[in-house]
């Protein structure tokens, strides 16, 4: 990320869903996503109460506004990591669906300048197998870097599947999950099976000028005390984000 230079392309922004031990405890995972390169450029969790269906359990305007208030400080993170890669005189274009912390959040940071929020709402639809209305289709297209990434996220982690009895059992664990597979989209894997190009998004970017294997990519060990590490990331590196859960103290040797 260090070599990532001003942006030249909008960013796709969505919060994928997931489950931390049980329904009952969710979190949103916030991808920040190029437009054109598909490049992961941001990962920041919204941890929330889940939405699962049980009848002992109300819907109040008090917890949907803690969920909302827990994504307006999610995507607040990344525009304050993203901004450093603004250019001078061009905001960047932030491609977002409907969710009303979005712009909440873009219209009180600090930051919220440097970003123009281009809002595709989620449209109504039909029973499976339905055409799909234009609206759908317009957001289909813009959102496609975000949903492409999230698809993934479900059809390769067991704990993310529609239908599972895998739960994620620490937020720091699935978020990091999230980031392992950040490295591979990035670096790794091409952009897309169906289509003649082959490049990764790093590629694409001008970061690397060929593809990785993970041999490449794990051959050297970075110290978190020695990078310019944000401060949220470093607390999910530490496991600290958890209260009252038992602290990381593995030693590692120099």
């Amino acid at each position: 990320m260090q070599h990532v230079g001003p942006l030249g392309e909008p960013i796709v922004h969505d919060h994928f869903e997931a489950f931390i031990h049980r329904q009952d405890q969710a979190v949103g995972i916030g991808t920040a996503v190029g437009a054109r390169s598909w490049f992961v450029f941001d990962l920041d969790p919204a941890p929330h109460r889940g939405a699962g269906r049980r009848p002992d359990r109300t819907t109040s305007a008090r917890l949907d506004y803690k969920q909302e208030r827990a994504y307006a400080r999610s995507i607040g993170r990344t525009f304050g990591r993203l901004a450093r890669f603004a250019p001078e005189n061009d905001p960047i274009r932030f491609v977002s669906d409907g969710r009303k912390a979005y712009r909440f959040a873009h219209d009180r940071h600090p930051e919220g300048k440097r970003f123009t929020l281009e809002i595709h709402k989620n449209p109504k639809r039909g029973p499976k197998g339905t055409p799909r209305t234009p609206e759908a289709v317009a957001r289909d297209v813009a959102m496609f870097p975000a949903d492409q990434l999230h698809q993934m996220f479900r059809h390769t982690c067991a704990d993310h599947k529609r239908e599972t009895i895998a739960f994620g059992r620490r937020l720091e664990s699935v978020v990091g999950r999230s980031f392992l597979m950040a490295v591979w989209k990035n670096f790794i894997k091409g952009r897309s099976e169906r289509r003649p190009d082959r490049r990764t998004p790093a590629m694409v970017l001008g970061l690397v000028t060929e593809r990785w294997r993970w041999e490449q990519t794990l051959r050297q060990r970075l110290f978190s005390d020695r990078e310019c590490v944000p401060a949220r990331w470093l607390t999910l590196y530490r496991r600290a984000w958890t209260k009252n859960s038992p602290r990381h103290t593995a030693r590692h040797a120099f």
